[in-house]
């Protein structure tokens, strides 16, 4: 294969990874956004643009990404140790219980969907140890080995799990009823500069210096099993 089909092949996976399409289960996951669009303290677009920013600079790009950097360069050295490690570094980081739930849902399911979709020593292994409870199995995390397995770049790894993570949360907004879809198209351009910028704190972080500061959101998400009606797991 010439560089130039090697290059296209990586371009469809990237597109294939950062497709909302792709069944992972995120479409369920609010992040605590419906908690506080329930509380009244989300109700603009720029209430969500804040929400989305204080997500990004104080746990995405400090917390989870790092670990999904660490688990990609895991797994481009076929060393799962490490992978394991960052997987429980960031299972031990997530403290809410319904946090971790949906992480270790959403994770399976981009395992199962990985397992049928690109066949791979490191996938089967990693289940095997999820059955054996020697891995946690965090969305993050397999999203990491899975972009590595698929031929992405480590930026390109990611920049999409940062894509689907934003796009998810525009249409949680969407169906909250809090803005349209042309306004989630222009919020979408908007937010940007605050991924990037999450990528290169990320990249620059080592497992053990990993840390994420979003108490008012954490403690949304640990009222939302309350509500009597809710649309999203988290």
């Amino acid at each position: 294969m010439n560089d130039e089909a090697t290059t296209i092949k990586q371009k469809l996976a990237l597109m294939q990874l950062s497709d909302s399409f792709f069944p992972n289960g995120s479409y369920t996951l609010s992040h605590g956004l419906e908690s506080l669009v329930q509380q009244n303290k989300i109700q603009q677009p720029e209430d969500l643009i804040a929400f989305v920013q204080i997500l990004l600079h104080n746990k995405i790009g400090t917390c989870d990404l790092v670990a999904l950097i660490h688990a990609y360069r895991g797994s481009s050295k076929n060393d799962l140790e490490i992978v394991r490690q960052a997987d429980a570094q960031l299972f031990a980081q997530t403290l809410i219980l319904t946090a971790r739930k949906t992480q270790q849902q959403s994770g399976r399911a981009l395992l199962m969907v990985a397992q049928s979709t690109w066949q791979n020593k490191q996938l089967e292994i990693l289940d095997r140890s999820r059955l054996l409870n020697q891995f946690n199995c965090l969305h993050p995390i397999v999203f990491g080995v899975v972009g590595n397995i698929a031929g992405l770049s480590t930026v390109d790894t990611a920049l999409a799990f940062l894509h689907g993570f934003i796009t998810g949360l525009m249409g949680a907004a969407i169906r909250l009823g809090i803005l349209g879809h042309l306004q989630a198209q222009q919020i979408l351009l908007q937010l940007a500069p605050d991924m990037e910028a999450a990528y290169h704190t990320a990249s620059s972080i080592s497992l053990n210096k990993m840390w994420s500061g979003t108490l008012a959101i954490d403690l949304a998400q640990m009222r939302h099993p309350r509500f009597t009606s809710r649309l999203f797991a988290s």
